[in-house]
């Protein structure tokens, strides 16, 4: 099958190896004068991977999505809508957009197949590629579970069919709002984590990831998903990759926050926190922890105060 990378981050890149790897047929188009792309065209490396011959890289995007069956976008989430702008000016038709990305549009709230669906019609068919896993772990070797989903049943079927194997065993997603939601906000959980081991209290975790997962399935429920969501691969599934790693980057934000370091690459979980507090009123749904991390990334509070806003809250059933 011809597919294209949109994007050559950590994750796109390793997209594009993967899927050459079991024997697709792949381009990775970047911008030009990105440093990373630059990099990969030159040397046909970077710090994890080679990558074959095979694998053709373009700056051109109409040259990159011409013979493309599918397009698989990773960028990151606030840059879909005007990547979309351009995008949706090439011939789109017949072809399916696979979201390998996790976010929530920070100016409106909008899920990111909500965001390309305003640039698509009917004839160009959309699912989302989410799920727990690093590409530091997936180049050596160890396997892990991830989740495709879509509102159309053929096409999720049909991808997961395409792109299993024995490094990426696939799941059928069965809730698009769940997948997506849950898939974001874990980024969240990531932060909070990441906070508490900077403050060396690491064993609260357990009550972190028990009581963030009840939160996040209370919003997607009021959004009108399954709560039960939030319990699968694309969000408490996701835990282990996102809220102990050490390449979790949302983790490691977390981490330095409360060290008072800078972070100088990509946590997608400080936008996205800031869209679930919009969520959570706009539903009218009580997010403690997403509450608290967003008034720490704002500086509003300190890490102490965020934890006795976390853990020294009024009594309250377990499961509230």
């Amino acid at each position: 099958m011809n597919i294209t990378l949109l994007g050559c981050g950590r994750w796109g890149s390793f997209i594009g190896w993967y899927l050459d790897k079991i024997g697709h047929k792949v381009k990775i188009w970047g911008l030009a004068d990105a440093p990373q792309f630059i990099e990969l065209k030159t040397t046909r490396k970077n710090n994890m991977l080679s990558f074959r011959e095979s694998i053709e890289f373009t700056d051109n995007l109409e040259e990159a999505i011409a013979s493309a069956e599918v397009m698989i976008i990773s960028i990151s989430s606030q840059a879909l809508r005007s990547f979309m702008e351009r995008l949706s000016k090439l011939d789109l038709k017949g072809k399916t957009i696979v979201l390998c990305m996790k976010g929530i549009e920070v100016a409106t709230g909008k899920r990111l197949t909500e965001i390309v669906s305003e640039f698509i019609t009917n004839e160009t068919k959309l699912a989302i590629w989410v799920g727990p896993g690093h590409p530091q772990d997936f180049s050596n070797g160890i396997p892990n579970c991830m989740v495709i989903d879509s509102n159309d049943d053929e096409v999720k079927n049909f991808l997961i069919d395409e792109f299993s194997s024995e490094l990426i065993r696939f799941y059928v997603g069965k809730d698009l709002i769940g997948s997506e939601i849950g898939a974001a906000s874990k980024n969240t959980i990531g932060i909070a984590a990441g906070m508490l081991d900077g403050m060396h209290l690491s064993s609260l975790k357990g009550a972190l990831m028990s009581r963030g997962t009840r939160e996040i399935a209370r919003l997607i429920k009021a959004m009108g998903g399954n709560e039960l969501s939030a319990y699968g691969l694309c969000h408490l599934g996701d835990y282990e990759a996102t809220l102990f790693s050490p390449y979790s980057h949302n983790r490691r934000y977390g981490e330095m926050l409360v060290k008072g370091e800078k972070f100088a690459q990509l946590a997608e979980g400080v936008d996205t926190t800031k869209a679930l507090v919009f969520l959570g009123e706009k539903y009218n749904v009580d997010l403690p922890i997403c509450k608290a991390v967003n008034k720490a990334i704002l500086g509003e509070y300190t890490p102490k105060e965020c934890l006795d806003e976390l853990f020294l809250r009024s009594r309250k059933p377990e499961f509230y």
